[in-house]
């Protein structure tokens, strides 16, 4: 039995949304539905509006979210405009982002997002996609290599890292996490409690996944279907996604769109870090139409 996703600064999300009764509200990171179902304790008369490219994550959130008004999409947040305006919706109350990997998909067996774990690398949240991490390591040039590690995981070792999968899979296909992760090892030497091989995990599983560029046009087609005083809830765990949060609010918020609600990021107070360690580089960022 795989454990539920525990949602992240639950109260401070619900809170930020100004939620109100008869709203339309989308959740484009969907998961297991934890703070979907809260949302709609809090506004039971409420539509939400749920997105997810993980079927298995939708399977659950279906069975927990039966009794709300829902519609669940096997659809990615960056399509965000034409699927709403596809279900009949002008416009939407409030929106949710949270960004991070869930538990359902590190604990899934054969899901590769691991280096922990001795299964194939793969790293797809849409298991119907081609691109595996697997396709990358094996077959990319070290020079494309060592830039996804670089831009997508801030590797500061991306070279050494790109050179020896190079090396390594002249004689044999680099098939597993943990052939990557030994690989990564050998290269890395261990300091501290971070593993060597995260970085480089986090950089091949947005490659994998489109991650970043989903995230910059989710924001621009978001913005476009909020209501007046609607708004739009951002939760990011590491500091490539929260630039990009950050900067599209600017952004947008330069061009009349947005206001700015939270001047800086709201982050996990020390209890809910101790109860959840991986919420500790969270970082929620709020916005309100105009």
């Amino acid at each position: 039995m795989v454990a539920l996703h525990v949602p992240v600064m639950l109260e401070e999300v619900l809170e930020a949304l100004n939620l109100k009764d008869h709203g339309v509200y989308v959740d484009g990171t969907l998961g297991t539905a934890g703070h979907a179902e809260a949302l709609l304790k809090r506004v039971p008369k409420s539509t939400l509006i749920g997105f997810d490219i993980d079927e298995e994550a939708l399977k659950i959130a279906r069975e927990r979210l039966k009794d709300y008004r829902v519609h669940l999409l096997r659809e990615n947040f960056s399509n965000i405009k034409a699927a709403v305006a596809e279900l009949g919706y002008k416009e939407v109350n409030g929106i949710i982002f949270d960004l991070g990997l869930s538990m359902l998909q590190l604990q899934s067996p054969g899901r590769g997002f691991s280096f922990l774990k001795d299964e194939p690398l793969d790293m797809r949240m849409d298991i119907k996609q081609e691109l595996t991490a697997m396709k990358i390591v094996n077959t990319y040039s070290e020079s494309e290599l060592s830039k996804i590690l670089w831009q997508y995981g801030e590797e500061r070792f991306s070279r050494k890292i790109a050179r020896a999968i190079v090396n390594i899979r002249r004689t044999m296909p680099i098939r597993t996490c943990r052939d990557l992760a030994s690989i990564i090892e050998r290269v890395i030497k261990r300091r501290g409690r971070i593993h060597p091989a995260t970085r480089s995990f986090q950089a091949l599983r947005i490659a994998v996944n489109r991650e970043l560029e989903a995230l910059t046009e989710g924001i621009d087609e978001g913005t476009q279907i909020l209501s007046r005083g609607g708004r739009f809830c951002i939760i990011s765990y590491h500091s490539l996604e929260d630039r990009i949060v950050k900067n599209s609010y600017k952004k947008l918020a330069s061009q009349g769109l947005l206001s700015i609600v939270t001047k800086k990021p709201i982050v996990p107070g020390r209890e809910e870090v101790i109860r959840n360690p991986s919420a500790r580089s969270a970082k929620l960022r709020v916005a309100e139409r105009l």
